[in-house]
């Protein structure tokens, strides 16, 4: 059970719950504005599947990335990885992937029917749509013949799910409707999301340029990657305050909305600290705070939006 739970590498969960906070906390400051209701069933539902996209897409990875040999490579964090470092064999990995693209879709078709049965039918088969390519995605970015991770698509792929499909997904699952300004917080989320991503390919660099895993950081290089990733940090709470202004909290001078923005200083602080650095492998340290960074992004506005308000 120990090596499942590492492999299953907890430290990236705040990461994918981030945008579920993000959309269902602004659908419910929407909601509350006209009179409308949120329900904490839809909520719960929502957490639990993103959950298990997320262990569901990390397992994928061990499994891909130790079949394929790349884990192998990486002198530095092949014994992390439980296919590579043979604690857990292929075929169980394998097989942990189905139970959990069974358990995801399941999970999804419960949330959906919460959400959306019986008045929004077309919604719900849409949904499902988007639930099924979720789940490829998972699976696809080390698995099959051509996994997009490895074609330097993962940036894309880690922007459209975790960022647009997770915070503009779940707020539609509450108004069951769309509005243009929640694509900034969609944004911001998954340009934190590209962040990680970027980080890891980073410190994965010269391992992947042996194992022939094209990531979009070995495209660029290191130091383009570097700019890449400040720009990505920069951006995320320039987003969010666009976002305010558009929904006139500037004018009102309701200024407790504002809270998220003393994250300018840890931000600057990161973005310091990973421009110091020479060498790749150090990396690895500021993966968790970036996600930590985003998990704390999404509560915080979660918070100025609908408990100062």
């Amino acid at each position: 059970m120990k090596d499942w739970i590492k492999a299953a590498r907890l430290r990236t969960l705040p990461l994918s719950l981030s945008g579920i906070i993000m959309g269902s906390f602004i659908a419910k400051w929407k909601l509350y504005g006209e009179g409308g209701t949120w329900d904490w069933k839809i909520f719960a539902l929502a957490l639990l599947v993103t959950l298990l996209y997320q262990i569901l897409s990390n397992y994928a990875n061990d499994y891909g990335d130790g079949v394929k040999g790349t884990d192998a490579k990486r002198i530095n964090e092949a014994e992390a990885r439980a296919v590579a470092s043979g604690r857990i064999t292929a075929k169980q990995m394998k097989n942990a992937v189905i139970i959990f693209s069974a358990l995801s879709f399941i999970a999804t078709i419960v949330l959906l029917y919460v959400a959306f049965i019986p008045e929004y039918m077309n919604e719900f088969y849409i949904f499902i749509g988007l639930g099924v390519a979720s789940i490829l995605a998972a699976i696809g970015y080390t698995v099959g013949k051509k996994p997009y991770g490895y074609m330097g698509l993962g940036d894309l792929f880690v922007f459209i799910f975790f960022g647009l499909v997770s915070v503009c997904g779940s707020y539609f699952l509450f108004t069951k409707t769309f509005s243009w300004d929640i694509l900034l917080p969609g944004t911001a989320v998954g340009m934190m999301s590209m962040a990680v991503l970027n980080l890891n390919n980073m410190r994965d660099i010269e391992s992947d340029r042996l194992s022939g895993k094209n990531s979009l950081a070995l495209r660029l290089g290191f130091k383009n990657a570097m700019i890449y990733e400040m720009i990505l940090l920069q951006l995320p709470l320039v987003l969010i305050l666009i976002f305010f202004g558009i929904n006139g909290f500037i004018q009102s001078q309701n200024y407790y909305v504002f809270i998220v923005m003393i994250l300018l200083i840890p931000f600057a602080k990161l973005r310091r600290k990973i421009m110091s650095v020479k060498e790749p492998k150090e990396l690895d340290q500021y993966l968790k705070q970036v996600g930590i960074l985003t998990f704390t992004m999404a509560v915080l506005t979660a918070i100025g939006l609908n408990f100062f308000n």
